[in-house]
């Protein structure tokens, strides 16, 4: 059976404080519906601009509406997918749920879908959406095909020539949750408009709506109409990102082991914590902090091998102190191979790999373009990123890295990937992890600075949890990579940053920094080896911050 496209089309009235509601929905709620794409293709929040209620409404296109009566669907109303804040949340809202199928689209020239991730908070994204909804008089197959050709030989002609006219799409109920009652079945249409438009006494609009054909269906098949009138409020992703409604003193702490999802609410420093999945099944485990304003900038933070998120805590500290740090959003997550891979990722890891995985988070997060710091392998990475998506990077930050593996590397890490396996560690669990021979020696050969201490071990005890496997699938990205003939062409703003301590790099990441598009800064720091964010953390911030507002180091 052909599938049949259509929309779940939702409006709310919540009884609760609108920044619950929004957490609610745009952290839980939203997302957990797009981590279906199978199911979803997309979801669009919209706020009413006509001064009626229900005061929200919510759109969600449907690649198969067979799909909405299935338990991959329905399956997100019980346990354990639903969660409780979720129950308890549904209780305190008036809802009215409805399935229409799509029944045609008319679109103009050059149209583009607005859940592209390019589009979030741009000024294509300020659509308007006129809703109107008709029931028929006695609901015929004659009468919807009179509906029907009036849309398609009068009715898209006028409404395409009103200004700001991006699309109209028509539904009827859903075949899936037909009416009881023939004469309940609903046709919707759906008209999108840019924010500037001529919906309100335009010549256009009179024209579209007083002619004497629709006259006339009014009074022989039309039997009630209604007519709202929405602006786009928030578009999904397949992750959660809201942190302003964490920062209401209504917010409260959410985890859903579930959805792996977390929140911290705070009036000056909320956080959030989540999952992404890459398209092989690899999850990502993310965190989100810093500025709450939306459309601010993004710095994404991605660490080395064998290491958490953890090494960037201190310098997130000192940055987000910081009159530019204050003005970003933070994100920082566990790149592949920090804990074991399913086995549908059994493809051969690269560092192309690892710059999807990075990509697919900011499609997730819808962040058009973030600016990107890496170390180590998360610095090449980050190259790869510049290099090769310089779209999706508004500048680089490479840090105690290579523009081409080593010669010696394949020979060097397969000896530590044999005294990890020698070691045979494992974790609380069972699973086998890289251990403390490993770690230790690891450690040593990082740091700069004293081999002892709570930084020290910090690291070294996170490189000793390390999943085993894991470590050997991404270790491989390190064997062979070569992005040398490409770094002349570089258009993204770049600064390579080295640990002095960190053997041969200071000299072979300056001149890196020759070869990058036409020349970039170079800055070593004292009193650090492999890891200057974690040996230096109030200096590297110091280096991103100048970077980042004047477009130089200092």
């Amino acid at each position: 059976m052909a599938p049949q496209p259509g929309i779940l089309y939702v409006t709310m009235a919540p009884r609760i404080s609108e920044a619950q509601f929004h957490d609610w929905y745009n952290n839980e709620h939203g997302p957990g519906r797009l981590r279906l794409p199978q199911v979803f293709k997309n979801g669009f929040r919209y706020k009413a601009i006509d001064g009626e209620s229900p005061t929200w409404m919510a759109i969600y296109d449907v690649t198969d509406m067979n799909y909405l009566k299935e338990d991959v669907y329905t399956s997100l109303r019980k346990d354990p997918k639903q969660s409780q804040r979720e129950r308890d949340t549904m209780s305190q809202i008036t809802v009215v749920r409805r399935f229409y199928d799509q029944l045609g689209e008319d679109r103009k020239e050059g149209f583009e879908e607005l859940e592209k991730v390019e589009y979030e908070g741009s000024k294509e994204a300020e659509v308007v959406m006129l809703a109107v909804l008709f029931k028929l008089k006695n609901s015929t197959p004659e009468e919807a095909e009179e509906l029907g050709k009036w849309y398609k030989e009068e009715h898209i002609e006028l409404l395409s020539k009103v200004k700001g006219w991006r699309r109209t799409r028509r539904f009827v109920t859903s075949a899936v949750e037909p009416a009881s009652d023939p004469k309940d079945t609903e046709y919707l249409a759906l008209h999108e408009y840019d924010a500037d438009n001529g919906l309100d006494d335009s010549p256009e609009m009179k024209a579209a709506t007083s002619t004497a054909w629709r006259s006339e269906l009014y009074e022989t098949i039309i039997a009630s109409k209604a007519r709202r009138t929405y602006s786009l409020y928030y578009t999904f992703g397949a992750a959660p990102r809201d942190l302003a409604s964490l920062t209401d003193p209504s917010a409260k702490r959410f985890v859903s082991a579930y959805h792996g999802t977390e929140t911290t609410p705070s009036a000056s420093a909320p956080e959030l914590t989540s999952v992404v999945t890459t398209p092989d099944g690899v999850p990502l485990r993310y965190t989100l902090s810093g500025s709450t304003n939306p459309s601010a900038p993004t710095l994404l933070l991605i660490n080395s091998i064998l290491v958490s998120p953890s090494i960037w805590t201190a310098f997130i500290s000192h940055f987000t102190r910081s009159r530019a740090g204050s003005h970003f959003r933070i994100l920082r997550y566990a790149p592949r191979g920090r804990t074991s891979l399913p086995s549908a990722s059994a493809a051969p890891v690269t560092v192309d790999t690892l710059a999807s995985d990075a990509l697919a988070l900011l499609d997730a997060l819808r962040i058009r373009a973030a600016h990107v710091v890496g170390v180590s392998l998360g610095g090449a990475t980050a190259l790869c990123l510049a290099l090769r998506h310089p779209r999706r990077v508004a500048s680089l930050v490479a840090c105690d890295t290579n523009a081409a593996a080593p010669v010696g590397n394949p020979a060097a890490w397969d000896a530590r990937v044999a005294l990890a396996e020698a070691g045979g560690a494992v974790d609380a669990a069972g699973g086998r992890v890289v251990g403390p021979e490993l770690a230790a020696a690891t450690a040593e050969r990082w740091f700069a600075g004293p081999k002892e201490g709570r930084v020290f071990e910090g690291v070294r005890d996170d490189v000793a949890a390390n999943s085993l496997e894991g470590f050997k699938a991404v270790v491989k990205a390190l064997y062979a990579y070569d992005f040398g003939p490409e770094m002349a062409g570089a258009k993204v703003r770049g600064l390579f940053v080295v640990g002095a301590g960190d053997g041969v790099l200071p000299a072979s990441m300056k001149e890196m920094a020759k070869s990058y598009g036409g020349g970039a800064d170079c800055v070593e720091i004292e009193g650090a080896g492999h890891l200057p964010m974690v040996e230096q953390p109030e200096r590297f911030s110091e280096i991103i911050e100048a970077f980042l507002g004047s477009g130089k180091a200092e």
